[in-house]
């Protein structure tokens, strides 16, 4: 039986989940890639080396959504460590290409052992389910408020996207996504804002570098780049599946996305971790009705990430033609269903509403200390509210 269900995986595939599954890695390239390429700017990385950190990111990415998606049928999406590259172009400078490459591999060996042993999952055992909920509403709190927000720039489109979004819930939801996506690159190509002129194909090649070490490098870079990546971007990972009714088992899940970002760490994937904003989008109603099969969202999205990996230069110019609005709209329109969802969860339980109500707030601040985000941030908060608030059980 159980082999017979792997087999009809292929069953669950849905248009909406393909279009989840792009909507989630466009996202993700669209914001955060100039920053990976000032990154391997940084260390002395050049263009051919810059495409080789592209391959190995998507590469890996594409692996582990895919590979971890199909062996636990839940939504698993990794993506690259976006403030683990703001820490390497703040900080990494001056340090020699080989020994950050070491440094990249040195965390994510790191990561992988922090993964089997088990540590990361009980620490993640103790984070309450309102606060984590919480959490999710502030992260992504800000794409639902860019919808509205780019009807001031681009009102045509906006307003076109929202309003084929509005009937489509009412007369097709499992299709309001993608009619939503169509619509805009309709309104976008109507007006000549598809910059097709940039797109060609090509393929990137992947460059090996020998590791090296040093203690700067260790010190400076490694130890860093492993703490900023666990505490924003793996806890927040954690949190938004527990937020989306998913339980995985933590400790694989991060000790094979640590032997993945082990093995392509010389070509020059820095960092890979659970994604956190882009995996609501493969976790709510618009990637499938049915939660059982959302992970197919989760196998699409590395299936795109694949490509990107292969031909960097093309994805990269691909997802630059389309216009920063429409990236926007169609990211927050996909997302109302899991921000509406996380709130009722957060503010569900009377008890906790006040830490929740903190958490969420803190996170969608964008608080930044020490090199950490937010969202890290909201969960602290939450939790010395919840310590200073809750009664102590009286034995």
């Amino acid at each position: 039986m159980e082999v017979a269900a792997r087999r009809a995986w292929w069953r669950d595939i849905s248009a909406p989940a393909v279009v989840a599954g792009f909507i989630t890695v466009l996202v993700g390239f669209a914001s955060s890639a100039v920053i990976v390429f000032q990154a391997a700017q940084a260390v002395g990385a050049d263009q051919q080396e810059i495409a080789s950190w592209v391959w190995a990111l998507g590469i890996g990415m594409g692996v582990t959504c895919i590979g971890l998606s199909l062996r636990y049928r839940m939504p698993v999406v990794t993506a690259w460590s976006t403030p683990g590259a703001a820490m390497l172009v703040v900080g990494a400078g001056g340090v020699p290409l080989p020994e950050a490459i070491g440094a990249f591999l040195l965390a994510a060996v790191l990561g992988m052992l922090v993964g089997f042993s088990g540590v990361f999952a009980r620490l993640m055992q103790r984070v309450p389910m309102a606060l984590a909920a919480g959490m999710l509403a502030g992260v992504l709190l800000r794409f639902g408020l860019d919808v509205f927000v780019s009807m001031g720039t681009r009102p045509i489109m906006a307003l076109a996207m929202f309003a084929t979004w509005l009937v489509g819930r009412r007369l097709f939801p499992r299709y309001a996504v993608v009619a939503t996506l169509l619509v805009g690159i309709a309104v976008a190509a109507g007006h000549g804002q598809l910059q097709w002129e940039g797109v060609h194909l090509q393929m990137a090649v992947p460059v090996w570098t020998t590791p090296a070490l040093s203690w700067p490098a260790v010190i400076g870079v490694a130890l860093p780049l492993f703490a900023v990546t666990m505490a924003s971007q793996n806890i927040p990972g954690v949190a938004v599946m527990r937020a989306s009714g998913y339980t995985a088992p933590i400790s694989p899940l991060i000790g094979w996305i640590g032997v993945v970002n082990t093995a392509l760490a010389p070509f020059g994937a820095f960092a890979l971790n659970l994604a956190a904003i882009t995996a609501a989008i493969c976790m709510g109603r618009e990637a499938h009705e049915d939660p059982a099969r959302r992970y197919t969202a989760a196998v699409a999205a590395g299936g795109f990430y694949l490509l990107m990996g292969l031909f960097g230069a093309t994805v990269a110019a691909l997802f630059a033609a389309f216009p920063k609005e429409l990236v926007a709209c169609v990211a927050g329109i996909a997302l109302f269903g899991t921000i509406g969802n996380s709130l009722a969860s957060a503010l569900a339980v009377e008890r906790d509403r006040e830490a929740a109500l903190v958490t969420f707030l803190v996170t969608a601040s964008g608080l930044s200390l020490g090199g950490i985000g937010s969202a890290f941030w909201g969960l602290v908060a939450g939790g010395l509210c919840l310590l200073v608030l809750r009664p102590r059980a009286t034995p």
